[in-house]
């Protein structure tokens, strides 16, 4: 590999693949011919490869148009562009998204020459003398006409957002060119800083045959994507469902356990089966035995557990083997499902999946799906989820991560046993905590499926029929909502208005023949998605930013201003201090909060703990096979998923009294929905009141425009900051209980033969006696270090961003850096456009 290459790969902030790039013998010339296929090879990973395209293309352009002098053109562009954006169905996604990954000084003439309008005086640039001034003269628009011209709604939203990237990227390349001072490296962050990729996640559970692979099927509209029917679902494997950003065809990429993790896990499959009494009645063997049956056949009764790892049993997956990621790619979602059925589903005597010989799902940790040029998973990823936990570990925090990211859950159920039905009401009190105060959940949807279905309709005439329907809709509605208001648990973490309950009929809803909103409400959770994908506000952040970046840069190059910088420096930096102490006192007073709750969550968890655990030590109920749960619970470290998909977990159940103590302050200070609470009330009430400053000193107004943009952006950052944070304080408490147990549970674990159940409930209880005083002081003590941690990053994120902001705005003049008036007017043209159109949606 040549320095060439080195030097790009750093300067791409890919400097971790140089080596990778080295051993392949990535040269100067191979690095313009790569393909698709070989930087897949080169760069597994798909942030990186993304980036790594991203900047690849944008290389290409510039060997292209290097040399090549801006020049205005035609005025016609912008039609064409617009015209192309809605020219097909298929399309109209992936060019909009096509477009603004490519920034190159060419794109960025284009952009001006489609500003040209020969009736209308524009801003430009006469004066060529100046050091940095480019020749560049164009007529703008007024964001009226603008606004006339574009009928397309959100796709003429598209188009400027990929117009302001490609100016934006011509910027931080012109900039690169220059010598590289204090401020201009500190632009070329802000620019890179720019870049944004909303995404939100969207849980849905629900038991097998609930309806969740036709209900997502049928709001997506691919009907042949996921599989349903007759094939056994498997309640370990977690799909994701999201666009294709990377090229027309279906994908489906799956993610396997590690090697090592699947020999622990035939070590404990084995020991299972080592008890030959209960086996019948044993979910745990019964679960055992249909994983070795899905990935061995029946053939595993006879193989030596120690030959059960044997690579021959692995062809079909080398990728198992290496521990890398298998991608499956079709030209339909049909192909595509019939491809990825072997890794999410279990056998199959009839039906789609009865070919398949060999089932691979014990070996699989996730799967993602991707789906081209579909609008309503732009923004969004669906997750299809198992009901709680794994005894795999690395699944298990999977699916804790991917809980606590979902701003939006869906639980599924069938409309005949809505209220009455178990396992989803177990589904939301078991993973409540983790969505509320331990995640960022904002909405609860519980959607009942199958509401076509009433007995006798042939007794009926089509319009009884309809209103039959929408009163049995009705009353599932009414009977789901007062189920949702007995759940105290739930109420702790959600509010009533976070529940909506949908009634839905894929089946009908395929139809669309004579279709009502009566029938299926799959338009509206349609609609729901739609308004998590709008990219009004990622556009709108994406120009704000713009504008301020660029403001900052004509202001920079402005001379004879010193006595108003330095005064209006002077008030910034006094309302920064008189803010910040503002934000340190409402959060130091919920610390103070925080420990007096703890304080009294400790007192109860040392008087409760014992009896707390019996249920689960020593239940009621006689069960056979419990000396061998208890034993799984032990070897996993206090946690255990049954065959039934039940879960057991010592630690929550340990720390449920110190977590009690804390929710409802907790969700005061950390509420999922809303800019409320003294963490993100505080931060959203900041303001330097630049808009002020503005009135009096005209002169520094481009400034104080970048300024205000920084904290707009500074307060976003915070607040996925707190986000962020909040979770890891909230569930420290588990976690910290976790860790002072793990000794005993390793304790626990050795014992062998006769006793020894009684020896592993004796070895729990006594350490519980001989260590409640330290274990809960201790969860005490780490989440108000979490918490005060938390509260530094805030203040010293804030205080540092925006000192740093107000030195290079204020503080230091660059004159090197090119003139980029043409630029700000262009934007802010946009920006204007942008606000207008939120005005007239408001």
């Amino acid at each position: 590999m040549d320095d060439f290459v080195c030097k790009k790969l750093t300067e791409w902030g890919l400097s971790d693949w140089i080596e990778r790039f080295k051993d392949e013998g990535i040269d100067k010339e191979s690095l313009e011919c790569l393909e698709d296929q070989e930087i897949d090879h080169l760069i597994p990973k798909v942030g990186p490869r993304s980036k790594f395209k991203k900047r690849l293309k944008l290389f290409k352009e510039e060997q292209n148009t290097a040399h090549q002098e801006a020049e205005i053109v035609s005025p016609t562009h912008l039609q064409r562009e617009q015209e192309e954006a809605v020219d097909s169905d298929q399309g109209e996604q992936s060019t909009a998204y096509q477009e603004a990954e490519i920034i190159s000084p060419t794109d960025l003439q284009l952009e001006q020459e489609e500003e040209v309008d020969s009736d209308q005086a524009g801003p430009s640039t006469s004066d060529t003398s100046d050091k940095g001034k480019r020749k560049l003269d164009f007529q703008g628009e007024t964001p009226a006409k603008k606004r006339q011209r574009d009928t397309i709604g959100s796709y003429s939203e598209e188009i400027i957002l990929s117009k302001v990237k490609r100016i934006m990227g011509h910027v931080y390349e012109s900039l690169h060119s220059e010598e590289n001072t204090k401020l201009n490296a500190f632009l070329k962050t802000k620019v890179c800083d720019l870049d944004t990729d909303k995404r939100e996640l969207v849980g849905v559970f629900g038991k097998t045959g609930a309806g969740k692979s036709s209900l997502i099927n049928a709001i997506i509209g691919e009907f042949n994507l996921l599989p349903s029917g007759s094939i056994k679902a498997c309640t370990s494997v977690m799909i994701k469902v999201e666009a294709n950003m990377h090229n027309p065809k279906y994908e489906a990429e799956i993610e396997f356990i590690t090697n090592e993790e699947w020999k622990d896990e035939l070590w404990s499959l084995c020991n299972i089966l080592e008890n030959d009494q209960e086996k019948e009645d044993n979910e745990d063997y019964r679960d055992t035995v249909e994983k070795l049956s899905a990935l061995y056949g029946e053939e595993w009764r006879n193989i030596p557990p120690e030959n059960l790892m044997d690579n021959k049993y692995f062809r079909e997956i080398p990728e198992f083997l290496y521990n890398k990621r298998k991608i499956l790619t079709c030209e339909t979602a049909r192909e595509l499902s019939a491809k990825f059925i072997k890794y999410t589903r279990s056998d199959s005597r009839d039906g789609e999946g009865k070919e398949v010989k060999r089932w691979y799902w014990p070996l699989v940790k996730c799967v993602t799906v991707r789906v081209p040029n579909n609008h309503l998973l732009q923004h969004v990823t669906l997750v299809d989820l198992p009901g709680s936990g794994d005894r795999n570990k690395s699944r298990d925090r999977m699916w804790k991560e991917f809980v606590g990211n979902c701003s939006t859950v869906w639980i599924v159920t069938e409309i005949n046993r809505a209220a009455a039905e178990k396992e989803p009401w177990e589904i939301l009190e078991s993973a409540c905590s983790l969505m509320g105060n331990g995640g960022q959940c904002q909405q609860i949807h519980f959607i009942c499926t199958k509401s076509d279905l009433l007995e006798n309709w042939d007794d009926h005439s089509k319009d009884a029929i309809r209103t039959l329907i929408f009163k049995s809709n009705m009353e599932a509605k009414e009977e789901v909502q007062k189920e949702f208001s007995k759940l105290n648990n739930v109420k702790k973490h959600f509010s009533d208005d976070c529940l909506k309950v949908f009634t839905v009929s894929s089946k009908e809803f395929k139809k669309k023949k004579n279709l009502q909103q009566d029938e299926t409400e799959i338009p509206k959770i349609q609609k729901f998605l739609q308004n998590l994908n709008d990219c009004h506000s990622e556009t709108l952040n994406y120009v704000s930013g713009a504008c301020g970046i660029l403001s900052l840069i004509q202001g920079s190059s402005c001379r004879d201003m010193a006595g108003s910088k330095a005064d209006v420096c002077s008030i910034l930096e006094e309302k920064l201090r008189n803010e910040l102490n503002h934000i340190r006192e409402s959060m130091d007073e919920t610390y103070e909060a925080f420990e007096k709750c703890l304080n009294e969550g400790v007192e109860k968890s040392k008087g409760s703990c014992e009896v707390t655990l019996r249920p689960i030590l020593r239940p009621k109920k006689k069960d056979l096979g419990f000396h061998r749960t208890l034993k799984c619970v032990v070897e996993n470290s206090g946690i255990h998923k049954t065959g039934k998909g039940k879960q057991i977990n010592l630690n929550s159940k340990l720390s449920s009294w110190l977590t009690d103590s804390i929710d409802e302050e907790f969700k005061k200070t950390f509420p999922n929905e809303g800019k409320c609470g003294p963490f993100n009330g505080v931060i959203s009430s900041f303001s330097l009141h630049t808009e002020k400053l503005i009135e009096k000193y005209k002169d520094v107004e481009l400034q104080l425009i970048f300024l205000k943009t920084e904290e707009e952006k500074i307060k976003k950052k915070l607040s996925k900051i707190i986000r962020n944070g909040k979770k890891l304080v909230y569930c420290s408490l588990t976690g910290t209980v976790e860790q002072n147990m793990q000794e005993c549970y390793e304790k626990a674990a050795e014992f062998t033969g006769r006793d020894t159940l009684k020896n592993m409930r004796e070895t729990i209880e006594k350490h519980l006696q001989d260590s409640k005083n330290i274990i809960f002081k201790h969860a005490k003590k780490d989440m108000l270090h979490l918490l005060k941690k938390l509260m530094e990053e805030i203040m010293e994120t804030l205080e540092k961003t925006l000192n740093e902001a107000i030195e290079l705005s204020l503080k230091t003049d660059d004159h090197s850096i090119p003139d980029y008036s043409t630029e700000l007017e262009l934007v802010k043209q946009y920006y204007e456009e942008l606000e207008g159109s939120r005005d007239e949606e408001m």
